[in-house]
């Protein structure tokens, strides 16, 4: 048997323990399954994942002990690369024999059963690498992929940044909107808009019969950002408009943004 460490919320943890682990994180080629590493002589190296995970996932992470037969089908790598496909036994080999095995871990592509976890315990909060491994003494990357609003420090760092240019405030924005006459000028303004929740989507009302197809579509994935009746109104309208043009029954313009989110416990 090949003993893994999964980490994973607290909350859950007793529900792992009685009922097992589903298969909820997608893998390299997007298949569900579970994530885990394996247990390394080195208890920081077993557990690294705990302060990136932290970024994501609220509240206590513990550590998950989990023991899965040596020929279970897994895939081993480094995140962001494409891993091997082996078995759990080879995986484990594999990370035991790399001189530096942070960032990697073990993907198994199925649920994992009640049998084979074998009890969760706490795990230090502020163990492992965070943003990437050696990160430490860099400088983070700043943009919104990498750090989010909401991330603690993530203000002060951008304050000191050379780079560093605040979001326009809204009254800027509509002015700079009411002042577009060009279609790229409108297009700029209203992604400058959908940044952030707000409501006053009757603003933009008058974009909803603009003659071009590109604004009227750039506008309805900016009034997702909007709060209230008023936006949903606008956009029926705008889908009404797209129906009536091409003559058949859509639900989104085509070019909007859809809203997909992938869940996973690490």
């Amino acid at each position: 048997m090949t003993r893994l460490v999964h980490i994973s919320r607290q909350r859950d943890a007793a529900r792992f323990v009685r009922s097992g682990i589903s298969a909820r994180s997608r893998g390299w080629d997007g298949g569900r399954g579970v994530y885990a590493m394996a247990v390394l002589p080195d208890y920081t190296l077993t557990h690294q994942w705990v302060r990136e995970l932290r970024r994501w996932q609220p509240g206590v992470l513990v550590a998950v002990d989990l023991r899965i037969p040596d020929g279970t089908p897994v895939t081993v790598g480094r995140y962001g690369r494409e891993p091997r496909r082996l078995t759990a036994a080879e995986a484990a080999g594999v990370l035991r024999g790399l001189d530096d095995p942070r960032g990697y871990a073990i993907f198994i592509p199925r649920a994992i059963t009640a049998a084979e976890v074998r009890g969760s315990r706490t795990v230090p909060q502020g163990i492992g690498w965070r943003y990437k491994p050696g990160a430490h003494g860099t400088a983070p990357c700043l943009c919104l992929g990498c750090l989010q609003p909401g991330t603690p420090g993530v203000a002060r760092l951008r304050r000191r940044s050379p780079d560093f240019q605040p979001r326009p405030p809204k009254p800027e924005l509509m002015a700079a909107l009411r002042a577009a006459t060009g279609q790229d000028e409108i297009i700029e303004a209203l992604y400058g808009l959908s940044g952030r929740r707000r409501g006053g989507a009757e603003e933009l009302a008058y974009l909803v019969d603009h003659p071009d197809a590109e604004v009227r579509e750039v506008l309805h994935y900016t009034l997702d950002s909007y709060r209230g009746r008023a936006a949903r109104r606008l956009q029926e309208r705008l889908i009404a408009r797209y129906d009536a043009e091409s003559g058949g029954t859509v639900h989104q313009p085509p070019g909007a943004p859809s809203d997909q989110r992938v869940e996973g416990d690490q």
